[in-house]
């Protein structure tokens, strides 16, 4: 090695670390965390949070008064008195009246009662939109390992062909073996070469589809070893009453029922007429004038029939959509419950099946070189080693989207984002 060359060598090294260090490697818990945090649409969507608790502000706030003058002015000059013109005070009259609505104690209580249970319902819709985006993010990051797996048993494959295409070469040159052997050889080796390249194509979608899921604008990457297990109870009724009494849409759908009640309150104040009381002070031809002003409407046609009656059904609907949601709660958690227990079992059986197919690609490898077997029943093998790999990361996938599943269905994965 040339001693200028040495500065270039540390140059790259360098370069090479920072690169690594830039690189985010996201676990799945620290991927829902980042979106928590991160992700457009819950950034979006939390601004409402904010708007309903704006509303609080506006519900304390009270009426403002009103300041009303009227000016008359004398326009016949044959009448205006002695020594007087237009814009004398004797031809003129002015009226300043000063009045407020007089908001009742009952209805401003309601109004701002009303205000906070919708600044609650706008936090529990929030964490239930949270809820959906955290099982998007999961499911991507899920997507993401699958497609890594994939490129990895898919790179080992060729690695393996490639190797054996070099033996055979060799072989070939030692009239081992015929033509055929190497063709047959070099044509599988191509088409792992093929696969590679589309699997990483859609490793790489995947990647930034997670990225923007995240939120996020440098290079990240997942994983790969996270088992991502999350502690809950194994019981299913235990995992039901979590759900019911945990879950974000039923808290919402329980802060939509305390809405509507406050919005029964609030229509039935509203029913009472609120009165406009005021002073008035009237100069008349320099004469001054004090009074009072005050006026009421009279509830003879309108008493807000039409917004008390639709508060009771808002009710209605509030609460039958409860009960409709609990019973989807129990269908949609005995669901993911049981796919979850099916697919821990075929993970569990698994396991043997990738063993005794890499003790017969190994054999049947060793027979090959020695002359044991033909190029059909080793590239046979080789292709049964891959298929079999491919069903265990595909049962793997199905056990860990069953296992996301059933943290979703029991609303779990809020707490996992903690």
């Amino acid at each position: 090695m040339r001693l200028r060359e040495i500065p270039i060598i540390i140059c790259l090294l360098v370069l090479g670390g920072f690169s690594s260090i830039a690189q985010e490697i996201y676990t799945l818990q620290k991927a829902l965390q980042t979106a928590k945090a991160n992700n457009p649409v819950l950034n979006t969507q939390q601004l409402n949070v904010g708007i309903a608790e704006s509303d609080i502000i506006s519900s304390k706030l009270r009426p403002n008064p009103n300041l009303n003058n009227q000016t008359l002015v004398l326009t016949r000059p044959s009448l205006y008195p002695a020594n007087t013109d237009l814009v004398s005070p004797q031809n003129r009259q002015v009226w300043w009246q000063l009045t407020k609505v007089v908001q009742l104690p009952a209805q401003r209580q309601a109004k701002i009662d009303f205000a906070h249970k919708n600044a609650v319902l706008s936090q529990k819709a929030f964490a239930e939109t949270e809820r959906n985006v955290l099982q998007d993010v999961a499911m991507k990051w899920l997507d993401v390992w699958v497609a890594r797996k994939q490129l990895e048993i898919l790179r080992i494959a060729k690695n393996n062909t490639d190797s054996l295409v070099s033996i055979n070469k060799i072989r070939l040159g030692k009239e081992v073996i015929t033509s055929t052997d190497l063709a047959r050889t070099e044509l599988l080796a191509n088409q792992y070469a093929l696969q590679l390249k589309s699997n990483e194509q859609v490793y790489q979608n995947e990647l930034s589809n997670l990225k923007f899921l995240l939120g996020t604008q440098g290079d990240i990457e997942i994983d790969v070893n996270d088992n991502f297990l999350f502690t809950f109870s194994p019981q299913l009724n235990a995992l039901l009453q979590q759900a019911l009494g945990n879950r974000s849409d039923i808290q919402a759908y329980q802060a939509s029922i305390q809405v509507a009640e406050s919005n029964i309150k609030l229509q039935k104040s509203l029913a009472i007429p609120q009165p406009t009381l005021g002073a008035i002070y009237n100069p008349q031809n320099t004469a001054p004038y004090v009074g009072f002003f005050g006026s009421i409407d009279i509830p003879f046609f309108a008493r807000n029939q039409g917004e008390i009656k639709k508060s009771y059904l808002q009710k209605q609907q509030a609460e039958k959509g409860l009960q409709a949601t609990q019973s989807q709660i129990q269908t949609e958690l005995s669901t993911a419950y049981n796919a979850y227990q099916v697919q821990k079992q075929n993970i569990e059986q698994f396991k043997d099946l990738l063993t005794k197919s890499e003790n017969i690609l190994s054999s049947v490898k060793y027979s090959y070189l020695h002359g044991g077997t033909t190029i059909v029943d080793y590239l046979e093998a080789q292709r049964s080693w891959l298929d079999t790999q491919q069903q265990y990361y595909d049962t793997l996938q199905q056990y860990r989207q069953s296992y996301i599943q059933l943290l979703y269905a029991s609303g779990l994965i809020n707490q996992m984002a903690q």
